[in-house]
């Protein structure tokens, strides 16, 4: 954590600047391990370079932290949805501590923003570099790796903010800490601790449907967006009665799963993604089939079998423990709501959005990208 990022949080409950940072280790400019603390006695640690302020059973033991510092250690309840959310963030906490270079090798960079520029609406990827050029604040939810967070930092002239609940905020902390306009913190997103309306641009790729309630998920973050500004998230699309029912049957038996067991569990997926894959293979469907929301047209077989009936993940260009780990992605957390486009809108007319569009990817997914009323 580089010490003038203190100045921008603001817990709830607390006023700004009301954090005191002290620092135990640092490096490189960045407080390593250190304490924000707060007037009433409340504080929050800084592991390994990040700021952490999550509370109850989502934070770590903090028992030996606070002793060696001589820091209060309170006890905290748990609630229900808290205890799911651990749950889900053990799933992510492993994934990025074993991909920590997902998305900065040139495979996954094509891919991935590819991908992002579409999600946008974009023709080039030369387009999303411009929409973030002039941005004055971006907060990211959910970095993963920090790929994305990288290259909204590299091609803005602002600052960017990368938050993550998981452990996936020290590995995006690892990836990025050499940039001078990037700070990354450790925090559940329903609770950010930033003042309302302190961000021009926030988004959240692929993380809201992961938390306990999707719906108060964007109004949340709905609430850090200042006037004008714009928000982009990406949430799962309810997807046809196959593949409901698949997910359903898989998800029940891969969430009781350990990371590592699932992994094993989830190969014969992308085993399956694969052998469909190299079959080449094309089919026409001169009508479609409404009932399982498969449409008419030619479809590629691995593709038919992907969207309708069962995530078999594969692209040639990774390895074969990256496709894997894309069907573990999808089938391990405990949190994975779907939603329908009507869904989505009501939830953007309820808070009062009348700018914004939809830029289908593919058709597992929905991408929004609204503008906040001005006045």
């Amino acid at each position: 954590m580089r010490p003038e990022a203190l100045a921008l949080f603001q817990p709830d409950g607390m006023k700004a600047g009301e954090l005191e940072l002290r620092s135990f280790a640092s490096a490189d400019d960045h407080v390593l391990e250190g304490a924000l603390v707060a007037g009433d006695g409340r504080w929050f640690p800084i592991l390994e370079g990040v700021p952490s302020f999550l509370t109850g059973i989502l934070q770590r033991d903090l028992s030996e932290f606070a002793r060696r510092h001589d820091l209060p250690l309170k006890a905290t309840t748990t609630g229900l949805t808290a205890a799911e959310q651990a749950k889900t963030n053990e799933t992510f906490s492993d994934k990025w501590r074993r991909f920590k270079n997902y998305g900065f090798e040139d495979a996954h960079k094509e891919f991935l923003f590819d991908w992002y520029r579409k999600k946008f609406g974009f023709q080039t990827v030369e387009e999303l570099k411009a929409f973030y050029k002039s941005r004055r604040r971006i907060l990211e939810c959910g970095p993963g790796s920090g790929f994305n967070t990288r290259f909204m930092a590299e091609n803005t002239d602002g600052e960017v903010f990368a938050l993550d609940i998981s452990d996936a905020a020290f590995t995006t902390f690892g990836n990025t800490k050499g940039l001078p306009n990037c700070s990354v913190i450790q925090a559940d997103l329903m609770a950010a601790p930033f003042a309302d309306e302190s961000f021009d641009f926030i988004i959240a790729d692929g993380v809201l449907h992961h938390t306990p309630d999707t719906r108060a998920a964007v109004e949340a973050l709905y609430r850090k967006l200042a006037p004008g500004g714009q928000f982009f998230f990406y949430v799962y699309r309810k997807m046809g009665a196959a593949r409901q029912f698949c997910d359903a049957h898989i998800r029940e038996h891969f969430t009781k799963l350990s990371p590592e067991d699932c992994y094993v569990a989830c190969e014969g997926l992308t085993d399956l993604g694969r052998a469909l894959s190299k079959l080449g293979a094309t089919i026409t469907l001169e009508k479609p089939i409404p009932v399982l929301g498969i449409p008419a047209g030619t479809h590629d077989v691995q593709r038919l079998i992907y969207y309708n009936f069962v995530k078999c993940f594969w692209n040639e260009a990774f390895d074969y423990e990256t496709n894997n780990m894309v069907n573990f992605d999808w089938y391990h957390p405990h949190n994975a709501w779907q939603h329908t486009g009507e869904e989505v809108e009501s939830w953007l007319k309820g808070l009062g959005v009348e700018t914004f569009t939809f830029n289908d990817a593919n058709p597992n997914g929905i991408s929004v990208l609204l503008t906040k009323p001005a006045g």
